[in-house]
């Protein structure tokens, strides 16, 4: 990374960007032409994007943490016109009785309060300055009813919460959007594949497209709802999820039909 940074007219910031998802984001939106600022956990710098424009160590849970973020991003690499805010945690499966609440709380306070507190941060910033773009990772667990009690919910606020936002700062040209991944080939799963945690037979046969979906494709999804193909979409919540929510419903149906 650059260790003399240039302030630039516009920065696009992606939070959780040194892993999974977020880290494909980083990786195509350099592609693409942006200049990105990496925020993460401190223990994530070293593996952060080479091509960044730099890394910020910060916890997104962090009120006054994020706001001292936000003043030496703008003061070091220039304003935050674009924000992704990729930064989240999984949850084990477990029944309501079995799941803390020192669990739950952690991924509410991570998956959505998280989420929020940049969005209210960097987003207060754009509105000043009437222009940005913000794309909220969120998920089709936030869609659907399945058994992780805690971050399903998390993430069915965080679709809730971007349309909301996007009518709060329509008019001063902030836009707000959402991207549902569905069952995605990132590290962290595919190590749960190999340990044997997760059949990729399940997490693939109800998907309209039968297979998993790879985390550059949501990448260029996240990319496209940044640019200015995208300046009159806001509010929307955009599945990239192999047809899985197309699919889902057919198995009281014998499944979806093989390919013809």
């Amino acid at each position: 990374m650059n260790n003399h940074p240039m302030k630039h007219t516009s920065i696009t910031l992606v939070t959780g960007g040194a892993s999974g998802i977020g880290a494909a984001c980083v990786k195509h939106l350099i592609h693409v032409g942006h200049q990105v600022v990496v925020m993460d956990l401190p223990a994530s710098a070293s593996t952060s994007h080479p091509d960044a424009l730099g890394f910020v160590a910060c916890d997104v849970t962090d009120e006054s943490a994020l706001r001292a973020s936000l003043t030496q991003i703008e003061n070091t690499y220039g304003p935050v016109t674009c924000l992704v805010n990729s930064a989240g945690i999984l949850q084990h499966r477990l029944t309501p009785d079995q799941l803390t609440m020192r669990e739950w709380e952690q991924v509410l306070n991570v998956d959505f309060r998280g989420t929020y507190l940049c969005c209210a941060i960097f987003g207060h910033a754009m509105v000043q300055r009437r222009q940005g773009a913000i794309v909220n990772l969120a998920s089709i667990a936030g869609m659907r009813s399945n058994p992780l009690h805690a971050y399903a919910p998390a993430k069915a606020a965080v679709i809730s919460m971007t349309a909301g936002l996007a009518a709060e700062w329509g008019r001063t040209g902030v836009r707000v959007n959402a991207v549902s991944p569905g069952y995605t080939r990132t590290e962290a799963l595919q190590a749960a594949i190999d340990r044997g945690d997760r059949d990729p037979k399940d997490l693939m046969s109800q998907a309209a497209m039968g297979r998993l979906v790879e985390p550059h494709e949501v990448a260029v999804a996240v990319a496209f709802l940044l640019s200015p193909e995208a300046t009159a979409i806001t509010g929307i919540n955009l599945p990239v999820d192999a047809g899985w929510l197309a699919g889902s419903t057919w198995q009281t149906y014998g499944g979806v039909p093989p390919a013809q």
